[in-house]
């Protein structure tokens, strides 16, 4: 019996009419759209040289079809269209055919970017449909039999006078949004898929600690966590719980064991201020918190709270050695619903609250973020699924577990998704990862430009050669860094976006696809950019100065929607009040996508100067000033642009720097002129040099905005 075709949307199909463009279409999902158009003339449209399956091709010859044909060189778009209206008559569709390509899983775009520019060109009212299928996109622990054969959500129509790329684009993603935020797994728990995953991959999966070169099997890590859980109920009654650990075993079992014990884990950022810590602390309201013995002397300047507070898990899991043995083996046995009934673990899930991060603090007082168990279960969807990594394959897990990235990729994705793990404290000891890279073969490797410097430097090319995937965030990746890394090593690192308020992941780039064949390849790589939207999330851009809608090609504030997207602040509902509006996030940030779907990312909204009206990038000003400079891509970050106050114009940019000799005047003026020779308007051009030791950094790789900002006060 085949799988049925879910359809969403269907009251957007226009009664008069129009031209059905969906991001990529299967023949049975193509008869069913003209089933829905009943009693309406269909007429199929295909780009003359698009690759089509033999059953594909059978159907559009058949006497009785109407099938015609474009080219997507031809220079008179227009007068194509003009002769397509014709097939509009009296209510007729016309439905486009993309045809094979070579794409990712979860790519919902199978269109060329030169047809689709092509297709807009016709100038024919249009409708956007997504066509989704979820056993690409499916979680290792769902059911896979019970998911629909494809989902087609239709978009909203767009009026041939509007009708471009970046309009249909837009209605695409809006498309799939809803098909994916209606998918059935997201409204279940995050403790009970984790419990499945360790259950199903728990023998064949394992955390390779590189602190003391340990291996544990996912399904001694469940049992240690499920014992655990039960002397964390014991401690406290709050229902938060704070850790404070590095990556490894102690690390995962803390998070499991809190969540096991129908509690929310609070990793604590360690390496913060004393007072972002207190505020995190009182904001959270825990009164336990999860260490060890060795890492609380690692730290003896960290404001520690009291003893009795403290619950140290290198002598409490000794001590519960037999009922750990016990759990291992009951958590073979025992089925998943069964283990989370003994729990007590499943009826808080859905929109709940999971976990709760806490923002850098890069550019003010740390903000609560609450993650719901939808959102943590959407993005580890999200991001797994474009991944695609192997059975066997092995990620390093060394971003501290309070960054969003380590915490979601480096902590639920492995256990969910069966991908064994190899964790070390530090993203810092390039040297020691670069040997466990080696000596585990490890495939993914997760960074911030940052630290990849530090693999520039110590890291020999043959430590790498495993590697896969160089995945960077938390800033902007230098093409000149991404360029020497690709020679030195022979592998491009791929940048991506998120944030913690979006569970973090949503932008990535891939490695291209191998052609198939004939069929074309759907880019999933450019450099500059931070890659295609994941599956599921929706944009739209605002004028940040009107804030007014804008097209997503154009320069403006980034806006998200999706089921990743949190549901707002820790108790500050005017902070939240100012981010989420109609169910859309405002990310801060400023960008554009590309015809290809790529998303540019120009700058923080708060990483901007507003100088006589003007809104100047302190990112772009610094691209250009490292170009200048001749600034080494393997060296440390050496320079950072603040705005400071200024009388005539409200603003000025100044320069921190760590190279500036003795006559900086002479070199302030100097550096205009060449900046400005780089075609740098004089008014973008640093006005103030302030030369400092070192260029505040953050834990994360994240340049310290508000250390800066005091650097620059001072």
């Amino acid at each position: 019996m085949s799988k049925k075709i879910d359809i969403l949307g269907n009251q957007n199909i226009p009664a008069q009419g129009a031209l059905i463009v969906p991001g990529r279409l299967n023949l049975s999902e193509a008869l069913y759209i003209e089933q829905l158009l009943l009693g309406r003339k269909v007429t199929w449209l295909c780009e003359e040289n698009v690759v089509l399956d033999a059953a594909t091709r059978n159907v559009l010859e058949k006497p009785d079809t109407t099938a015609v044909s474009f080219s997507a060189n031809d220079t008179a778009p227009a007068a194509i269209g003009e002769t397509l209206k014709e097939h509009l008559k009296n209510n007729g569709v016309i439905i486009f055919i993309p045809g094979d390509v070579s794409a990712h899983d979860g790519e919902c775009c199978h269109i060329p970017a030169p047809v689709l520019k092509q297709l807009c060109a016709l100038g024919l009212p249009t409708l956007p449909v997504s066509v989704t299928r979820p056993e690409e996109t499916a979680l290792a622990t769902e059911k896979t039999n019970k998911l629909a054969n494809s989902v087609l959500s239709f978009a909203k129509l767009i009026p041939a006078k509007n009708i471009s790329v970046a309009l249909w684009r837009e209605g695409l993603l809006a498309a799939e949004e809803i098909a994916f935020s209606a998918r059935e797994f997201l409204n279940g728990s995050l403790p009970v898929a984790l419990l499945a995953g360790l259950k199903k991959h728990g023998s064949s999966t394992k955390l390779f600690d590189g602190t003391d070169d340990s291996a544990t099997s996912f399904d001694k890590l469940l049992g240690a966590a499920i014992a655990f859980s039960a002397e964390i109920r014991k401690q406290t009654k709050k229902k938060r719980v704070g850790i404070l650990l590095p990556p490894g075993k102690g690390g995962m079992v803390a998070n499991l064991a809190v969540l096991f014990a129908g509690k929310i884990p609070v990793n604590i950022n360690f390496t913060s201020s004393h007072s972002a810590v207190q505020s995190s602390i009182r904001q959270a309201d825990v009164d336990k918190f999860i260490t060890a013995d060795p890492f609380v002397r690692k730290i003896p300047a960290f404001p520690w709270p009291p003893n009795r507070d403290l619950i140290f898990i290198e002598r409490t899991l000794p001590a519960i050695k037999k009922k750990i043995i016990r759990w291992v083996i009951l958590s073979k046995i025992l089925p998943t619903s069964i283990i989370a009934k003994i729990l007590g673990i499943g009826a808080e899930k859905g929109d709940a609250e999971a976990i709760l991060l806490f923002t850098s603090g890069s550019s003010g007082e740390p903000k609560g973020v609450p993650l719901s168990h939808r959102n943590v279960l959407a993005n580890i969807c999200q991001f797994g699924s474009r991944l695609q990594l192997k059975y066997d394959a092995k990620i390093l897990g060394c971003l501290p577990l309070f960054h969003s990235f380590g915490c979601t990729v480096t902590l639920w994705y492995p256990c969910i998704e069966g991908v064994n793990l190899v964790t070390y404290p530090s993203p810092l000891e390039t040297k020691r990862l670069a040997e466990l890279i080696e000596m585990h073969s490890v495939n993914m490797l997760l960074s911030t430009p940052t630290f990849l410097r530090g693999y520039m430097r110590r890291v020999k090319p043959e430590q790498l050669k495993s590697i896969d995937y160089v995945v960077t965030g938390a800033e902007k990746l230098p093409k000149t860094l991404a360029e020497a890394f690709h020679d030195k090593f022979g592998i491009l690192p791929l940048e991506g976006y998120g944030l913690t308020e979006t569970s973090p992941a949503t932008n990535l780039n891939l490695p291209e696809r191998e052609p198939t064949g004939d069929a074309p390849v759907i880019r999933s790589n450019q450099i500059g950019s931070v890659g295609k939207f994941l599956p599921g999330i929706a944009v739209k851009i605002t004028n940040p100065a009107t804030e007014k809608p804008a097209p997503i090609d154009t320069q403006g504030t980034i806006w998200l929607r999706g089921a990743n997207i949190f549901p707002g602040y820790l108790n500050n509902n005017k902070k939240t009040k100012e981010v989420i509006i109609d169910g859309w996030f405002n990310t801060g940030d400023i960008g554009r996508l590309d015809d290809d779907g790529f998303l540019y990312i120009e700058g923080r909204l708060s990483r901007f100067s507003k100088i006589g009206g003007e809104m100047v990038p302190h990112e772009t000003v610094e691209a250009i000033i490292s170009k200048v400079l001749g600034l080494d891509a393997e060296t440390e970050r050496k320079i950072a642009v603040v705005g400071v106050p200024d009388e005539k114009k409200g603003e000025a940019i100044a320069l921190l720097t760590t190279i500036c000799g003795d006559t900086r005047e002479q070199e302030c003026i100097d550096l205009r002129y060449k900046l400005m020779d780089e075609g740098l308007p004089s008014l973008w051009c640093p006005k103030i040099f302030i030369p400092t030791d070192e260029i505040p950094m953050l834990a994360s790789g994240k340049l310290d905005i508000k250390g800066c900002q005091r650097l620059a006060g001072q």
